[in-house]
């Protein structure tokens, strides 16, 4: 019994004097990216006005009706004003969190554009949900996985992910993974038309 002791308090020493702090350079940039500062001040926020990639741009999304719109189409249909999407799928639990501070979000800003394009394994999974959580707006489906092309075009490694457009069809913030993001917000009110 001593040496099972013995040997289980060494095998804890070594785990806890594992240097846990290496964090690898793109996730500690991400974070950096992604940190919630309150101390943000509207005139502050950066708009990145970024195109979106030629991959991006010619990727088919399906509407409700089962028409094909390439997401360029996609942008352009809502020229004009500021655009945000939730790329999400109904089997992702902190997409279906966020549903509640994205309706927040859409009741403050009633003169953006909201657009859902939805990763699901099938339309009947998608259509369902939209329903059963009551989303409003504009949605897509894109039968593709996060790390398929067009996931990969847009860098998603987590979802949901919500990007912001400006009224010219420019990326005004890539990426933040909670609706009430401050930056997120921010951004969204110097847009405003």
């Amino acid at each position: 019994m001593k040496k099972i002791f013995v040997t289980l308090f060494a095998l804890g020493f070594i785990t806890i004097s594992c240097d846990t702090k290496k964090v690898d350079e793109k996730i500690s940039s991400e974070i950096k990216e992604l940190k919630d500062t309150l101390d943000l001040k509207k005139d502050t926020v950066y708009v990145h006005n970024e195109q979106f990639a030629d991959v991006t741009l010619n990727k088919q999304f399906e509407d409700l009706q089962g028409n094909k719109i390439t997401f360029k189409d996609l942008i352009a249909k809502h020229k004009g004003t500021p655009v945000l999407i939730d790329v999400w799928a109904s089997w992702c639990p902190d997409c279906i969190k966020g549903f509640p501070e994205l309706k927040k979000v859409q009741e403050k800003y009633p003169k953006t554009s909201f657009v859902f394009l939805s990763l699901d394994k099938t339309t009947d999974k998608w259509k369902e949900s939209i329903k059963k959580y009551d989303l409003k707006g504009n949605h897509y489906y894109l039968n593709e996985k996060m790390k398929d092309e067009f996931g990969k075009s847009i860098e998603l490694d987590w979802i949901p992910r919500y990007i912001l457009v400006d009224a010219e069809g420019n990326i005004a913030l890539k990426k933040a993974i909670v609706a009430n993001d401050t930056l997120l917000l921010k951004t969204l009110d110097k847009l405003q038309p």
